[in-house]
Formats: structure tokens, sequence, C-alpha cells
């Protein structure tokens, strides 16, 4: 019995030092999510981003800065309504021309990054008026510059805000870690702790030791 002990504390000392080195799982990120407008003024979360979307004249796209927890089901939407004679029925149609709505949402801010300010609280509106093959990148170029892009064409920054960064996973203690997103309209889904499956495995490395040390015992007796 006393050959088998230290084997089982090594073993129930790995996993207590796996645990105690497993991060946090993340909250989020904060980015620019991106919005396609839908019948009855709702936002649909878009399936491209905006450097390949190519909206069809009398479209409304949207856009919102926020720290979202899962791209599809959780991300924040914009807090105006996807109207597109709201936002374009001042401004005549022109042959040759598509009409794009656009609905700039730049948070709150609490979701701003650090010493940074929202730019305004009120989702900013405006009509981009473009070539009919334009598409959603270009036509926010119009009407929102300057625009930040990083190295995998994830859309950071909207009339310049924010200033910096792009895409931070954001962790449970609010920190930002220093992980970027994905490449597309928005990040991923991927947190920055443990797996299912590594837990799974650990805690199933644990019970097969507390097992030994009881057989070991039992044995022993």
């Amino acid at each position: 019995m006393r050959r088998r002990l230290p084997a089982v504390a090594l073993v129930l000392g790995t996993v207590l030092a796996l645990l105690a080195a497993a991060p946090a799982l993340a909250a989020g990120y904060r980015y620019w999510s991106f919005w396609d407008g839908a019948a009855g003024g709702q936002w649909s979360y878009a399936t491209q981003g905006p450097s390949l979307a190519r909206p069809a004249d009398g479209s409304v796209q949207g856009f919102r800065f926020a720290v979202s927890k899962d791209a599809a089901a959780e991300a924040a939407k914009p807090r105006a309504a996807a109207d597109f004679e709201a936002v374009c029925g001042a401004t005549a149609a022109v042959e040759g021309r598509k009409r794009v709505a656009l609905v700039i949402d730049f948070g709150v801010q609490a979701d701003a990054p650090s010493g940074e300010v929202v730019p305004q609280e009120a989702p900013r509106t405006a009509c981009a008026q473009v070539a009919p093959e334009a598409t959603t990148a270009e036509a926010l170029a119009a009407v929102a510059k300057p625009l930040r892009y990083n190295s995998a064409a994830l859309l950071c920054a909207i009339a310049g805000y924010p200033q910096h960064g792009c895409g931070e996973q954001i962790a449970d203690s609010g920190a930002a870690e220093a992980s970027a997103a994905p490449s597309g309209s928005a990040p991923g889904g991927g947190g920055g702790g443990p797996s299912a499956g590594l837990l799974a495995g650990i805690a199933l490395v644990a019970v097969l030791a507390a097992a030994g040390v009881w057989q070991s015992r039992r044995r022993g007796r």
C-alpha cells in the first residue's frame, strides 16, 4: 500500500495544479457586430462580413459596438429600428445609384475600451447613395469615415471609434485579454478557459485516483 500512495498523491497533485492553472472562462468580445434589417424593423445577424455583403437598393444595414458573449445568439443589436423610410425617405432616388440605410450604434459607455468615450449615446443614421455593385463596407465608408480594419478584414472602428483595439476577448474580471477575435463580420464564441472535455477528463482522473486510494486501504486491512 505504501508504494501506491506516492503515485496516487502525484496524480492528485497534477489534477489540482491543472485546475489552479486553468484561466477564467471568457465573458465575450468587444467588437462591432454587423446586422441585416428585416421585415417589421427587426434585425438579423449578418451571415457575411460588410466587405463581402452587397445590399440591394432599399436595404437597411446596422452596426453595434458592444461586449457580447456569443456572436449570433447574444450579440447586442442596434437600438434603433431597421426602418428604411425613416433613414432614406428624404433622399431622392438617382438613376444608376442605390440607397442603403445605415444605423450605427456606438453602444454604451460601460462597453467602451479603457480611456475612450462613446461618441454619442443615441444611434446615428445615414443614407448612403452608392454604386449598384457597392458593398456594405463601401456604403459605410461613404458616410462614416474613418474606418479601421485589421489584417484579417475584421471591422475595428467606425468614424474613428474606438481609437485602439480590435475584437479583444474580455475576461470575467473585465480585463481585456491579449488574444484577438477570429476574422469575419464578428468574433466567434470560443472561450478562454478549459474545454468541457478537459474538465471532464480531469474529473475522471480524480475519481480514479480516489478509487485507487480506497482499494489500497481495503487490501491493506
